[in-house]
């Protein structure tokens, strides 16, 4: 979901109670904060030569001690309009970045509004290969090795 329908999301409804969906089906905490609203970017050189580029959106979710705290979507509307100079645009991708054992990042996927709460469902990133028209499996079947175009 890019940033102008998460944000036009949030201005629809902003008194509702806020909710993120875990890829697992649990729950970000209801009280947590979110820390942080920044813009990444992402320069890089695939496996097969190819320079890319990839900018996103990212809201740190931190959870603190605080239970009775709660962000509502109207408050978090507000926080994302005076980090709108940093996102240089509205077609950013968004991904919420929270800590459960390790530090990880979700795409946020779709939202629902159902009872006066709006949900929004995050996903999972995966690793993968951005050159496999030039990697060649190896004999193994458990990735690639190195072609005469350097990949892998």
């Amino acid at each position: 979901m890019n940033l102008l329908k998460f944000k036009a999301a949030l201005e629809s409804h902003p008194d509702h109670e806020l909710r993120f969906v875990l890829p697992d089906a649990d729950l970000i905490a209801a009280h947590a904060h979110i820390t942080e609203a920044g813009r990444i970017d992402k320069t890089f050189i695939d496996c097969g030569g190819t320079l890319r580029k990839l900018s996103l959106c990212s809201l740190q979710a931190w959870v603190a001690d605080d239970v009775d705290h709660r962000l509502k979507p109207g408050k978090l509307a507000r926080v994302l309009d005076m980090a709108a100079p940093i996102f240089a645009g509205d077609d950013l991708p968004v991904e919420i970045e929270y800590e459960d054992c390790s530090i990880s990042q979700f795409p946020v996927l779709e939202v629902t509004e159902a009872d006066g709460v709006l949900t929004f469902q995050l996903g999972s990133k995966h690793t993968d290969c951005l050159a496999k028209d030039v990697c060649i499996p190896s004999s193994d079947g458990t990735g690639c090795y190195v072609s005469d175009s350097g990949c892998c």
